[in-house]
């Protein structure tokens, strides 16, 4: 079982990118997001230096149009990637990447979206000097004691023993002075607080923005950062991007959801490396390819074809599932074939080793038939029950 991870601010270097523009059509296709952009994001991902793409308002941008751009690499045919991967997730703004590979936005609602994002995000940290520090190591429940104690969020757990610290840069100096037992403090190359309350006033324009966003139901299995869920409803999707900037990342429970999925590979696409390095200490056993460069992609292409398969919402009509949210056990609502449903009814639970999850219709609509019967354990972004939408956005695009 196939998954595809898309890496967050941070993980891009200096000249990452060039080794990439000598492959046929890709500086074209780069070209056209940084149009899209109004960001010369073939400039900033060969020549800049490491001050300029640290700069939220590049860095954003350049990492989700990279990222999109080699996806193309892997998949030149794009149908083939909702044929192969199980599913896909993204850490911060990678969700972007996600969520436009699996179809929610298209690449150039995309470029918009995190151009309007990375300018927002950096508007907020220019209010108070903030920035961020990975914490490695440590006895977790000191971990939050310390960021406690220097009134700092952790903004990122990403699992593996690593945890991201945020606030501002004196706490951050505190911490770094005094530190968990057993852990390294490592500042990262980040301009703000992401995921804290510092990042507040971006939310407010992201939502502005957001209700003019046509958006689709994913094409495959969308997990999502905020809790580790599978996400099916494009709307939900795009409100939990617009939202994820002032909430901390969870890519722990993420891999958790992977490790409940069954996932045998993972791919990592560029700029690659840090959550093909979480995924190897976290998930022991799973093969694993960070897609750096061009001469990675005969390796991230065989791992594709090894570990390939399809997410059960490829095969069906998206607009008319609703899926499971984790791995559990399904209790069925009273909802026999023939009942209306409305948007946001309650339709099923599904009780996980984690917690419980209501199960929402997130349109309206008439039970065709149900796909699972009252007991059965089921799998994260497994299809629970068929409806008949009622009006048709409610068959994918939806403003």
């Amino acid at each position: 079982m196939l998954i595809v991870v898309c890496p967050g601010q941070g993980s891009q270097s200096p000249g990452f990118l060039a080794p990439w523009l000598e492959l046929p059509g890709f500086e074209e296709r780069l070209s056209w997001l940084s149009a899209v952009a109004a960001v010369d994001l073939v400039a900033h991902g060969t020549t800049s230096d490491a001050d300029t793409i640290r700069d939220t308002a590049v860095a954003q941008p350049l990492i989700v149009g990279a990222g999109l751009v080699s996806l193309l690499e892997l998949f030149p045919h794009p149908s083939d990637a909702f044929r192969l991967t199980a599913a896909g997730a993204g850490h911060s703004v990678g969700e972007i990447t996600a969520a436009s590979a699996a179809g929610v936005m298209t690449a150039e609602q995309a470029m918009v979206f995190v151009r309007e994002r990375g300018n927002a995000m950096a508007r907020a940290s220019a209010v108070t000097p903030t920035g961020m520090s990975a914490v490695v190591g440590g006895d977790p429940a000191e971990v939050e004691q310390v960021l406690a104690r220097h009134g700092l969020t952790a903004a990122n757990n990403n699992g593996a023993g690593q945890v991201v610290a945020a606030g501002t840069m004196e706490q951050l100096a505190a911490l770094t002075a005094d530190p968990p037992a057993k852990a390294r403090v490592i500042p990262l190359q980040v301009a703000g607080a992401f995921h804290t309350e510092h990042m507040a006033p971006a939310v407010d324009v992201l939502a502005r923005h957001a209700r003019a966003i046509t958006t689709h139901d994913p094409r495959s299995r969308l997990v999502s950062n905020a809790d580790g869920t599978v996400v099916h409803d494009g709307r939900e999707v795009l409100g939990r991007l617009v939202s994820q900037v002032a909430r901390p990342v969870r890519w722990d429970l993420c891999m958790e959801t992977f490790r409940d999925l069954g996932v045998t590979g993972i791919v990592e696409i560029p700029p690659a490396g840090t959550l093909a390095n979480l995924a190897k200490r976290a998930l022991k056993g799973v093969d694993v390819v960070a897609l750096r460069t061009p001469d990675d992609l005969p390796a991230a292409r065989a791992l594709v074809r090894e570990h390939g398969q399809a997410s059960p919402v490829a095969l069906n009509p998206t607009w008319r599932l609703v899926v499971a949210p984790a791995k559990g056990v399904v209790s069925m609502g009273a909802l026999p074939e023939g009942a209306h449903v409305e948007p946001g009814d309650v339709v099923a639970r599904v009780e996980g080793l984690r917690d419980s999850y209501d199960v929402t219709a997130p349109h309206g609509g008439t039970v065709v038939e149900w796909i699972v019967h009252d007991g059965d354990p089921v799998s994260p972004g497994q299809p629970l029950v068929r409806l008949h939408p009622t009006s048709p956005q409610a068959a994918g695009g939806r403003p």
